[in-house]
Formats: C-alpha cells, structure tokens, sequence
C-alpha cells in the first residue's frame, strides 16, 4: 500500500521545487581547484539551506566548502533504530551549458514529438528516444533545447527535501533519525571528497541520482581522469619547413592512437573505455581531456598504464618531451563494500515494491558520491530519481518519476 499520497497539494511542491532548483545555474568546473568549484555553485547551496530550515529540519548547516547537512529528528518515544541518510549533489555537468535553464512543462504527454523551442525548430522525438513512449499521460519536464535540464541531481535534490517535509509534517509516519545532505562538484567527480561523514551521523545511506524508475545500484566504474599535454613549436608558416611543430594536429594523431572501439558509444553493459572529453589546440599547446572507466580493477589499472603507454610510445615518434600525462584517480567500484551489508539492498527493494515498482539492479556506467562514500565508512547505494538524458539538451523527467522516487524515500524511512 502507498506510504505517501501524491495530492494536489504535494504534486505542486515536489514539481515547483525542481523548476525553481534547474532555475538556479550552478554548473561545477574541473579546472577549477576550489570547494565548490564554482561560485555559482554557493546560490543554490545558500537556497536549499534556506528551505531546509524553513520546513523545520534540525541542525541545519553548511561548511566552508558547500556541504550541506540537516536533521528529521526521529518521532519514536524509545528509539533503538539506526540513523540513516539520503544525498543527492546541487551541481551540474559541465558537458552541456546549464546557464538560464528555462524548463518546459507538458501534462498529459500525448507520445508525439515535444516542439521545445519555436524559435530554433528544436525537437524531442519518440523517433530518436524511444523511451519517452513509456511516459505517455504523464506530466514531462523538459529543456528549451538550449541547455541541460539539471535533472542530475536536482530531481534527487527536490525529492529528498520534499520526503523530508511530509515526514515533518506527518508525524503518524513513525521512524528513526534521518539525515539528509547535498554535496557541490560531483559531476567533476570530487562530490565526496570534503564530506564529514562522521559529522554526518548515518550508519547508511543512499544517494538519490540514477535514471529511470525502479533503478537500484551498488556497483559502478572504477575512474580517473586523464590529462594529456602536447608542447609545439610556432613559427611563420612561410618559413615553417623543417622547424614548425603544430601541436594541435598532433592531437589529433593521440587522439586516434587510442582503440576506437573503446569508447562511451562503442561500448556497454560492463565494457570499460576511454572518452575524449574536451581538447583545446593551437599550433603551441595542446590539451587532451579523458575520462578513464572500468568496472574490472585489474583492467582499470590496465587502462590508466595504457594511457601512460601510448604517451611514452607518442614521445619516441615525435621526440622526448613532446607530450606529458596527468592521471589523476576519481573514485573505485563500491560492491565490495556491501559484503555483508546486503540488508542495505534489501530495504531499498523491499520500499519500492510497496511503492508498486520493480527493483532493476544493475551496475552504474558512471559514479556517484555513494561510490566514494562507501569507501569513507558510509554504505551508499544508488536509487533511481527518474531523470533521462541526463548532460544534455535532450535531458527530461517525469514528475510522476519523481513521485515514486520520494515515495521510495519515505517508505525507507518508515521500515
């Protein structure tokens, strides 16, 4: 039987809360070094704190680095039950522009083509995604074509802050302490990094950022990133021959030197791969961007000494020096760290099939801050938060999704 019912009422916080949170640009940068990476990053950290005391959680805080941490204080007059938590992170890829998102809201989606922009012809069809056939009748949020929509994770974010408050104001809901919190940069994969998880207080939790409905996750890709830098020579090109050393078609020559069959759309299911990111070139300087992903740790390893490999390879050919690679580790594969733990699962799968949906457990192509929290001590699975398309223009979610996904959470909590 359903734990929370989806009125009116709480249909409109649950949607209002996510268009004002897409509304709020707050995109993470892998260049940066700083915590959160971005200033605009601090707006919607200072918004959601706002909220949170405003809904009357306890303890609310945020640190110098953008995390955020609040309490639902458990209701039971002798509480034995452990503290647990939910987590989903406030800030955007960087793959796709997330500046003046302007969400576009259509109820009763009819299974047609979604004209998102008059202006530009921009469409989203059934024809190239077949999955919006499976949200026909519901109410979709999409983009304007002109950015991502910010459903990772600000779905999960708004589901979370909104299961906080039914429990809040439904005190016949009878549970233990919750803690919720939101952490800056975990599309850049240092989401977990500055988390206090004992100041966070929860012997589990899980983060709210996968995909479709009914998706539970406790494993994901091993990952690094890769930066690889390749020195040139600039002189005239009239009087180039024999001295000019044009760095930017040399990363081109890198650039096809790795396995076109590994990478993002070449591969699925447990492949690992390379993805070329970004490159930035002149005849200089160049700079190569990669992300590096295996769920095998031993072939991950052997990936990252590949890279290594093809760089050393790079140098004999064109000269000692011409190229230079920085491989920096992001987070590991957390399914070791549920060995023994698999309750965990258990209580996850168990709310969603009250919630009459079907657990799909599968491994993340991707990460999560659970991920690198399991590793801190924090067991961290993945739960679905119902955006599709996620980094993209093309990116949309179904309130009824993230219904379920809140539903989930309050159906956690009370078991």
């Amino acid at each position: 039987m359903s734990t929370i019912e989806f009125n009116q009422l709480w249909s409109e916080k649950l949607l209002n809360r996510f268009l004002n949170y897409v509304k709020i640009y707050s995109t993470s940068d892998a260049e940066s070094e700083a915590t959160p990476s971005t200033p605009q990053q601090w707006d919607i950290a200072k918004y959601i704190v706002e909220e949170l005391k405003t809904i009357g959680l306890e303890n609310v805080s945020i640190d110098d680095n953008g995390y955020i941490m609040g309490y639902v204080p458990s209701n039971l007059e002798n509480d034995n039950k452990p503290t647990i938590g939910f987590i989903s992170h406030y800030d955007t890829s960087p793959d796709f522009s997330g500046e003046n998102v302007n969400p576009q809201v259509w109820k009763n989606y009819d299974g047609n083509d979604l004209l998102l922009n008059q202006a530009t012809g921009f469409t989203l069809s059934p024809s190239k995604f077949e999955s919006l056939k499976k949200y026909i009748g519901q109410t979709l949020i999409t983009t304007d074509g002109n950015t991502l929509l910010g459903a990772d994770d600000k779905a999960g974010c708004a589901e979370i802050v909104t299961a906080a408050e039914y429990l809040i104001a439904h005190p016949e809901i009878k549970h233990g302490r919750i803690a919720i919190g939101f952490t800056p940069d975990e599309e850049i994969g240092r989401g977990a990094h500055k988390f206090d998880v004992a100041k966070f207080g929860a012997e589990w939790a899980y983060t709210m950022d996968g995909g479709e409905v009914g998706e539970l996750e406790y494993e994901n890709f091993n990952a690094a990133g890769a930066v690889v830098k390749i020195h040139g020579l600039s002189v005239h090109p009239g009087y180039a021959f024999g001295k000019m050393v044009n760095a930017a078609l040399l990363a081109a020559e890198f650039a096809q030197s790795l396995p076109a069959n590994e990478t993002p759309s070449t591969t699925k299911g447990f492949d690992g791969f390379y993805h070329l990111m970004d490159i930035t070139a002149d005849i200089s300087e160049a700079k190569l961007q990669y992300i590096i992903r295996d769920h095998n740790e031993e072939k991950f390893e052997a990936r990252k000494k590949f890279m290594e490999q093809k760089v050393a390879e790079f140098n004999q050919k064109h000269g000692e020096g011409t190229a230079e690679v920085e491989i920096k580790e992001q987070y590991r594969n957390m399914k070791q760290q549920f060995e023994g733990k698999m309750h965990i699962i258990d209580l996850a799968a168990a709310a969603m099939k009250e919630a009459n949906i079907e657990p799909k457990i599968k491994a993340i192509r991707g990460g999560t801050d659970g991920a690198q929290l399991s590793y801190m001590g924090l067991p961290c699975p993945n739960i679905f938060a119902g955006g599709i398309n996620f980094h993209g223009p093309y990116e949309y979610v179904a309130l009824e999704s993230m219904q379920k996904a809140t539903e989930v959470i309050i159906n956690i909590v009370k078991n």
